[in-house]
């Protein structure tokens, strides 16, 4: 499905607070969710949202950043920016899935990771990377939905898996657009123009081959929560369908390797264009 929409303009809907969050997908699309709490090295990060619940009477492990529709709520949830306690969350709740046979559901909705001093003096990038490292091999499937941003290594961090789906209004991006005008321009307000520079859509990603599906949104929220459980339970389906845990692996590592590489023209394959 094609969106012609600029990313500028699919910024401001994904920043919409009417848009279907983390909550509305968990009562919506599971049953009987449990949220689970604590990364038992230091506390609990409200960015993350944790916990198991049923999809159509499979048990299955939810894992998602969590933003709010008040100002309060998003200050509870660090507007969806988790620290490392939270990304530590995440890998305890991974593991216990992959103890327990349950298939893990990750909803990637956040910014960034938070860079604060307390989040880098508890380890931030390691937690991260253990994130990485860890989903890469996890024996168990893993479906990944970005429903609106996806911003840098905080995003990453949650959508190592198997089947990476977008909402076809979402952004997946190396740097959030602000970040980059700042980088680059040293102007923030030029995000627009950097959003619509660095190709972050569903399209895009889905044309380079990093996400294996676009999840149409429809004419509602209500159509849009439930386009999203029909992709999951597809997606589900298709991973039970490999013969064994060992090529569901492979085919995932050999999926992220992918992901970069290049290969240089010579002069004579220039000339033969």
């Amino acid at each position: 499905m094609t969106n012609n929409k600029p990313a500028s303009e699919k910024m401001r809907i994904i920043h919409d607070t009417k848009r279907p969050m983390l909550s509305d997908y968990i009562s919506d699309v599971f049953d009987d969710f449990v949220e689970l709490h604590g990364d038992r090295y230091f506390g609990d990060d409200h960015a993350i949202t944790a916990g198991i619940g049923y999809l159509n009477g499979m048990p299955v492990t939810v894992i998602g950043h969590r933003k709010g529709r008040t100002i309060e709520q998003n200050m509870d949830a660090n507007f969806g920016m988790a620290h490392p306690e939270g990304y530590r969350k995440a890998l305890r709740l991974a593991h216990q899935a992959e103890k327990f046979h349950r298939p893990v559901i990750n909803f990637v909705d956040t910014g960034g990771a938070f860079c604060g001093v307390g989040a880098e003096e508890r380890g931030q990038g390691e937690a991260i990377a253990r994130c990485l490292y860890d989903f890469i091999e996890l024996k168990t499937p893993v479906v990944s939905i970005v429903t609106g941003e996806g911003g840098s290594g905080g995003a990453l961090a949650l959508a190592v898996a198997d089947r990476v789906l977008m909402l076809e209004n979402a952004l997946y991006s190396v740097i959030s657009p602000r970040g980059c005008a700042s980088i680059l321009w040293k102007d923030p307000k030029r995000e627009a123009e950097a959003a619509d520079t660095l190709r972050i859509t569903a399209d895009d990603l889905y044309s380079f081959g990093m996400i294996e599906g676009v999840i149409p949104e429809g004419q509602s929220g209500a159509q849009l929560v439930r386009n999203v459980g029909r992709a999951i339970r597809d997606a589900l389906d298709e991973l039970a369908k490999e013969p064994d845990m060992d090529t569901m692996l492979q085919k995932r590592y050999e999926k992220f390797r992918k992901i970069g590489v290049f290969r240089q023209i010579n002069q004579e394959e220039i000339e033969g264009v």
